[in-house]
């Protein structure tokens, strides 16, 4: 090799070895250490331990509110409290001042901790509670058919539903009225979504009752949520609405559940389980309520000429259906002998013309007898209920 190509190849040599070519790990020009996680709240530690620790002063109330004003910005920028604790104690570590005592020095980084830890706990807590606000604000819209719909479709993936599906809605009624923070609720909710962790499914408590959405087609999720409420209050009872479509579908599924709810009040029904497309014929009944007060009151209206008014041969009549117009069984169920039932039914037939025990008959007295428990008549005088909406 000539002397030439000698120098040359020398020369591309150390031009390798600078560009650390061939040398694993090497080669690679090392930028300036970027700031981790945590560092960019840490603006002014420095100086106060340079200038706090070596006398062993307490923080001045301008570095503990400059302190109060980082947490709080870390807190909005959404960095997590441990990595915020280790950037201090980091810092504390690397602008150790030359020859301070230690007690010093870990008291002036405990009082800025303490005063960062304060700021960042406020700004949380707003942060939680303008959330909450805006997730109450999103359900009451939702319920209620409110807003605009692309922007409570746009809204509602925030909450972990997807508009575009098909949705129910189940409430729970119980003996106590119920917001998110009592342990009812947040028992239930716990069961739900351990057991359903990756359904897209909403809960929450709405005028003292609790409340779940879920997509229309996994009645399993409604169920559980029925069963689950009725074990931790002992006697909820559920309602579920049909399956809709659409942001409206919810409001409508939800309405129907309240409107099952007040049904199974009025009419006594108390099956823990209720759902709004078994219970169809009381709304139908109820959509004309002119008709209704009408049927109500020229049916059953002379049965308050009775001795003692018309609430005895009601109840009477009521059994009478629900036992499927079996007379022994209407008996042991109202404390009566057959006899006396006998008579009761025939005071019926005296006092309104009509018949109980005839099936032509029956059905228009059996109809009425729904009507007045849907009026709550004789309790509410029908006079009140044709200007009730």
């Amino acid at each position: 090799m000539s002397d030439r190509s000698a120098n040359e190849q020398s020369a591309r040599d150390r031009s390798a070895n600078e560009q650390g070519v061939g040398t694993p790990g090497a080669g690679v020009p090392s930028a300036p250490p970027g700031r981790g996680p945590g560092e960019d709240f840490l603006d002014g530690l420095e100086r106060i331990l340079a200038d706090a620790a070596p006398t062993g002063r307490r923080l001045t109330r301008d570095e503990i509110e400059s302190r109060r004003a980082l947490g709080a910005r870390a807190a909005e920028a959404g960095h997590g409290w441990r990595s915020l604790v280790r950037a201090h104690l980091v810092a504390g570590r690397e602008n150790w001042p030359r020859g301070a005592d230690p007690d010093r020095v870990l008291a002036v980084v405990e009082q800025a901790v303490d005063a960062f830890a304060d700021g960042y706990e406020r700004a949380q807590r707003l942060v939680v509670r303008k959330e909450e606000a805006a997730r109450r604000e999103f359900i009451d819209d939702l319920l209620h058919g409110r807003g605009d719909r692309g922007q409570l479709a746009a809204r509602s993936e925030r909450f972990g539903l997807r508009l575009s599906r098909a949705h129910a809605v189940a409430v729970a009624e119980g003996p106590e009225k119920y917001d998110e923070t009592d342990p009812v609720p947040r028992q239930v909710a716990a069961d739900l979504f351990a057991r359903f962790e990756n359904r897209r499914i909403l809960f929450t408590t709405k005028d003292g009752r609790m409340v779940c959405i879920a997509p229309g087609d996994q009645d399993d999720v409604l169920a559980h949520f029925a069963k689950r409420s009725y074990a931790a209050t002992g006697r909820a009872q559920v309602a579920i609405g049909r399956s809709r479509p659409g942001t409206v579908g919810i409001g409508h599924s939800y309405e129907e559940a309240l409107n099952a709810l007040d049904v199974a009040q009025r009419m006594g029904l108390d099956e823990p389980l209720l759902r709004a497309s078994d219970l169809l014929v009381f709304p139908v009944l109820a959509r004309d309520r002119q008709a209704l007060v009408d049927l109500v009151s020229s049916t059953l209206g002379p049965l308050e000429q009775a001795r003692g008014g018309a609430r005895p041969l009601l109840d009477t009549l009521t059994a009478y259906f629900d036992t499927g117009c079996v007379a022994a069984s209407t008996a042991r169920r109202l404390s009566l002998s057959v006899r006396a039932l006998t008579y009761r039914l025939a005071r019926v037939r005296t006092l309104t013309g009509v018949d109980p025990t005839d099936p032509v008959d029956r059905y228009t007295l059996q109809t009425a007898v729904i009507g007045a428990r849907l009026l709550d008549w004789p309790t509410r005088p029908l006079s009140s209920t044709e200007a009730a909406p």
